[in-house]
């Protein structure tokens, strides 16, 4: 009989692990709160009306359909009995297993300052990213019907957190801007504000100077206003608090700032080290659990000089196929090796014509060849062919056009409460 296994998760982990896992001789069972799994490093073009939300999401089930030893299990998992072997979960009965792959994904860290969880948007999942255009819309045409919204900030849009999330956010909304100028014809379209915070002395951390002065310098030329060395004091109904004493009137405050592992980390009972992440060994498993793996954001893994790997897509996507190879192993009565991660690079987009690339092998671009190497490490990456072909014809209309398709505010009385669901799974960043 074949061996039993259950990947918690359908983020970058949790898809790498099941990949792996359809080869071998064993039934996998992925248990996931969505049904589909979101390329999230491309949400903020989502977010920005470049794309649509099915171009960058694919159904769990459709990625596995011709594996016929790959299930799914539209559900939340409540909780995991180590010593029964069961994930209990909210839909069907619980799920057995031999093996387990815990891939829960992260969620926004608010960081406790008050005011953010009720009055920041969030941009983890689809959800977040369709409900942040439609809001960000919402302003244009709030201020359309009654100019004085623009004094009362309707048009000042703030992004909380100066690495690759927001400070890509920032450029795609100047390029947003430009296109909404010709939409309304009667709005000073051009009183738009974009506002990016960072608490550091710097943009992009972990990139090296240049790309972050590079960075700074291209948002700068394009219009955003860049706060380095500013944070938050608090967050109320249209306004932004300071702890240097200022106050912004926003309608919008985004928060890229950070993450932090999902509420399953603390459900599963494992102990837990810093930042709340499950500890593991050098094989990602568990003290204890043998038959246990934990991937991605959730995974406090660390490599030979024991630092911890960071809560990047490419971490997770790699301890993904990994863990979905040593179950293999396990299964043919062989000993799991450790894991070692292959950093191939960092890159983040500034917008048209401009992104910064820091490569295996010393590569380092900027400008418009960072663009071109960001444009295709990000197409190749995106899983099925139908969205790779959408994605380039979207990009390439955008291009041409100077134009963004998917200006549609779906959700209208969602913008009203200004929140999104918060995030179980996924991480982000490439390559």
């Amino acid at each position: 009989m074949a061996a039993k296994v259950v990947v918690v998760g359908a983020g970058f982990g949790g898809i790498g692990a099941a990949t792996r896992l359809a080869d071998l001789p064993v039934e996998t069972t992925i248990v996931d709160q969505r049904n589909h799994h979101v390329f999230q490093p491309l949400l903020y073009q989502v977010a920005t009306a470049g794309l649509a939300p099915s171009d960058i999401a694919l159904p769990v089930r459709g990625i596995f359909q011709d594996d016929e030893n790959v299930d799914f299990r539209w559900a939340t998992v409540e909780g995991i009995d180590f010593n029964q072997r069961l994930v209990h979960v909210d839909a069907g009965a619980p799920l057995a297993y031999d093996y387990l792959i815990i891939a829960g994904g992260s969620e926004t860290r608010w960081f406790g300052i008050p005011g953010v969880d009720e009055h920041a948007l969030p941009m983890k999942t689809l959800e977040d990213a369709t409900n942040l255009r439609g809001h960000v819309l919402t302003q244009f045409e709030k201020a359309a019907a009654d100019p004085e919204e623009v004094d009362e900030g309707a048009l000042t849009f703030v992004i909380v957190g100066g690495g690759p999330t927001g400070v890509e956010l920032a450029g795609a909304f100047v390029e947003l801007f430009e296109v909404l100028g010709r939409d309304f014809h009667h709005l000073d379209v051009g009183r738009a504000r974009v506002v990016l915070v960072e608490a550091t002395d710097h943009l992009l951390n972990g990139f090296t100077e240049k790309s972050q002065r590079s960075a700074l310098d291209t948002l700068g030329e394009r219009g955003v206003e860049v706060r380095l060395g500013q944070s938050v004091d608090r967050a109320g109904p249209g306004r932004v608090h300071f702890k240097n004493g200022e106050v912004l009137a926003t309608n919008t405050l985004v928060w890229a700032a950070g993450v932090e592992p999902a509420p399953l980390a603390e459900a599963t009972g494992l102990e837990r080290g810093k930042g709340g992440r499950i500890v593991v060994r050098r094989d990602l498993r568990p003290p204890g659990h043998d038959n246990v793996f934990v991937i991605g954001d959730l995974a406090g893994a660390v490599n030979r000089k024991g630092e911890p790997y960071l809560q990047m897509a490419s971490v997770a996507l790699q301890q993904g196929h990994f863990a979905g190879r040593q179950v293999g192993r396990l299964v043919r009565g062989r000993r799991p090796r450790n894991f070692r991660y292959i950093d191939y690079g960092e890159m983040a987009t500034i917008g048209r014509n401009a992104a910064v690339a820091e490569l295996a092998f010393h590569i380092r671009l900027r400008g418009v060849l960072g663009w071109y190497a960001w444009l295709l490490v990000h197409l190749v990456r995106l899983a099925g062919f139908r969205n790779r072909l959408s994605v380039l014809f979207n990009w390439a209309w955008s291009y041409l056009r100077y134009d963004r398709q998917a200006r549609l505010i779906v959700h209208p009385e969602d913008q009203r409460s200004h929140r999104a669901p918060a995030s179980d799974t996924g991480t982000r960043h490439l390559p």
